[in-house]
């Protein structure tokens, strides 16, 4: 008689335990608790893209630091902290130059006034 209480106890509390756990597995795929789960793990995606880009933007910071140093472009203490100080402007005298050497060409082959239709 005990062996049967034991065996009937047995099947109860196994048959508790499964229907337990086939309940929890049901509330777990309700609309409700998959939009949770979903919108979990899309705030963990944004959580690490924004440390990606932090780590990207430190790193382009960083190298940017090094190219400026290789071509001798340093920090203007005048300026804001993002902006570097470029190299002074080049001289100018090979521009002028040409544009001289072009005036003289249309002056001296259109008889003072440039003509476009002459050069066909």
């Amino acid at each position: 008689m005990f062996r049967r209480a034991f065996w009937f106890t047995a099947g109860a509390a196994a048959g508790v335990w499964a229907t337990t756990k086939v309940n929890r597995q049901l509330k777990k795929l309700t609309p409700e608790s998959l939009a949770a789960q979903a919108a979990d793990k899309a705030i963990e995606a944004g959580h690490r893209l924004k440390d990606f880009a932090l780590d990207v933007k430190s790193g382009m910071s960083q190298r940017e630091d090094e190219l400026n140093d290789a071509l001798g472009l340093h920090q203007d203490p005048d300026l804001p902290a993002n902006v570097t100080a470029l190299p002074g402007p080049r001289p100018l005298r090979a521009i002028e130059q040409d544009q001289n050497d072009q005036n003289s060409y249309r002056s001296n082959h259109s008889g003072g006034t440039y003509n476009r239709n002459e050069d066909h």
